[in-house]
């Protein structure tokens, strides 16, 4: 059942816009829609039969609508605020819909009327997974108890599953699962890109749990840069993860190549006793076998496959364990390629003979020393990109190695959708079965 005579206003018809605002249409209620002044001819034309009210601009939906969600680049929510905050109906309520809540908020609060109620969300996914089931995060900021409930009222037509979090627990909890994530997969292609081969035709890169690095990589580089630039590069707490997870590859791959046999494999087990416990054999995410070897964009043999050290799923748990920090404490809010990063780091951890092969491949082999010299050229490179706060340089690498896996990024992306839904309809299973 709709708030009656609720009208939600939508400023930003990107691809989350367009999610929220077909989402609050099917459930009933009045959504008014726009984008920049120079997109509102366009939109007219390509949405014209989704039964939207497609405005000119932000100063258009403000003016009439009862709950306005900014879904903006976190780069540009600032500057949109300030231009069209002014115009926000009396009594309304605004929310915004970018990762980094620090700075959406402190927007909201220096540019919107008083007289306005701020009840702010989250949806802890991308635009190709529906809202359904998934993780919401709800962030009461400024508002009377009557506002605050139809907020939550509004909100529930994403039939997503509502966390109530302050906007500090959010960027924490955000910092946590996303940072480090983002930053291997994304490295992952750019080391890709500049070796100038496709890891689908990598023999390291094959079977198993590469099958979702590769497909998780690809999903990200589907997707727009600044999704991912404005929770690295203006969450502060984000850059601290980062800055951990790139020393911690850093004093593994100079044991790597300096042959600190001893360091490297005790430091590797007290990550893996500090997060896994010593008794691994009951895993938290079922990932299961069959699925991992069946989900493959791979064009080598099997019989070609090379062992792999998986630096990138071992510099995790040291980052973690580094930072005296449970990934597990965090999967209330999970997003989808947390859940896949964890349940590869856990597989890995969690399976003594793989753990052991990939401790001595990355100390004996030198083609993978070779291999993992350039990831960790690629790790450092953006890590001081995010450090420098470069918008731009971000934009530049993220887009360069895009376009270099441009052939795979929609089978990749459809293969890391079959994974999670395969992941998901698992453990549904299991929790039945118990």
């Amino acid at each position: 059942m709709v708030v009656e005579n609720f009208e939600i206003g939508i400023i930003g018809a990107g691809d989350m816009g367009m999610l929220y605002a077909q989402r609050f249409q099917q459930a009933g209620y009045v959504v008014n829609l726009c984008d920049t002044p120079e997109r509102h001819t366009e939109l007219q034309s390509k949405h014209k039969d989704l039964g939207l009210n497609i405005l000119r601009d932000g100063y258009a939906v403000s003016r009439r609508s009862d709950l306005i969600i900014y879904s903006v680049p976190a780069v540009v929510i600032n500057s949109a605020v300030e231009k069209y905050g002014r115009a926000t109906k009396v009594g309304a309520i605004v929310a915004g819909q970018t990762s980094v809540k620090t700075p959406e908020v402190q927007a909201f609060l220096n540019h919107l009327p008083d007289d306005t109620h701020i009840v702010t969300c989250h949806s802890m996914h991308g635009p190709n997974i529906s809202t359904r089931g998934q993780p919401l995060a709800i962030i009461r900021v400024r508002s009377s108890d009557e506002h605050y409930e139809r907020a939550v009222h509004a909100l529930e037509a994403l039939e997503s599953r509502m966390i109530f979090l302050t906007y500090e627990e959010h960027d924490r909890i955000t910092a946590d699962t996303q940072a480090a994530t983002h930053l291997s997969f994304i490295s992952l292609g750019t080391a890709w890109s500049l070796q100038g081969y496709h890891p689908w035709l990598n023999p390291q890169f094959i079977s198993g749990i590469n099958n979702v690095k590769v497909a998780m990589a690809l999903r990200i580089y589907a997707s727009k840069w600044h999704v991912y630039a404005g929770l690295a590069i203006m969450n502060p707490l984000a850059k601290r993860q980062i800055s951990c997870y790139v020393e911690s590859m850093t004093t593994l791959y100079k044991w790597m190549v300096a042959g600190n046999r001893q360091e490297f494999r005790t430091l590797i087990h007290d990550a893996a006793d500090f997060v896994f416990g010593r008794d691994r054999s009951h895993k938290k995410i079922m990932l299961d076998d069959d699925v991992l070897q069946q989900l493959s964009l791979s064009q080598v043999p099997d019989e070609m496959s090379r062992p792999n050290s998986h630096l990138s799923l071992l510099s995790a748990a040291v980052c973690w364990y580094k930072m005296r920090m449970s990934p597990y404490d965090n999967l209330v809010c999970q997003t989808p390629p947390f859940r896949m990063w964890l349940g590869i780091v856990e597989y890995l951890f969690c399976d003594h003979e793989m753990l052991e092969q990939s401790i001595e491949t990355a100390l004996e082999d030198r083609y993978t020393q070779a291999e993992d010299l350039v990831f960790y050229t690629a790790v450092t490179g953006w890590g001081q990109c995010i450090e420098l706060g470069s918008f731009d340089g971000y934009r530049e690498r993220f887009e360069k190695t895009a376009e270099f896996l441009r052939p795979k990024l929609e089978q990749g992306k459809d293969l890391s959708t079959m994974i999670l839904k395969k992941l998901t309809n698992g453990e549904a299973q299991a929790s039945m079965n118990k």
